[in-house]
C-alpha cells in the first residue's frame, strides 16, 4: 500500500472529493513530521509511537574501499508499534 492507496481508502470511507481526501492525508503526515522536528513524540492509539532518536557520531567502514569514514551525529526517526498493531499482524 502506498500514499495513493491510503488517499483512495480515505475517499471511499469519508466521501467528499479526492482532493479533500488527499489534503487530509497530507495534513496527518505533515503534522507527524513537524512534531518530530520539534522533538516531540507522536502517539496514535492502536498504531504506535513515532519519535526522533539522537544517534551518536561513529566510525564506519566503506564496504567498497575498506576505508574508515566518520559518520556525524544525527537525529533519526523511530517507530514503536502498539500492542494492538502487533496482535493484529500476528
Amino acid at each position: 500500500m502506498n500514499k495513493a492507496n491510503i488517499v483512495d481508502a480515505v475517499h471511499e470511507k469519508l466521501g467528499g472529493t479526492k482532493v479533500q481526501a488527499e489534503q487530509a492525508v497530507e495534513t496527518v503526515i505533515e503534522s507527524i513530521i513537524m512534531s518530530l522536528k520539534k522533538g516531540e513524540e507522536v502517539s496514535i492509539a492502536g498504531l504506535g509511537i513515532f519519535s526522533a532518536k539522537q544517534r551518536q557520531a561513529r566510525k564506519a567502514r566503506n564496504p567498497r574501499t575498506g576505508e574508515m569514514v566518520d559518520v556525524p551525529a544525527m537525529r533519526v526517526p523511530k517507530f514503536r508499534a502498539a500492542k494492538a498493531l502487533k496482535d493484529a499482524v500476528k
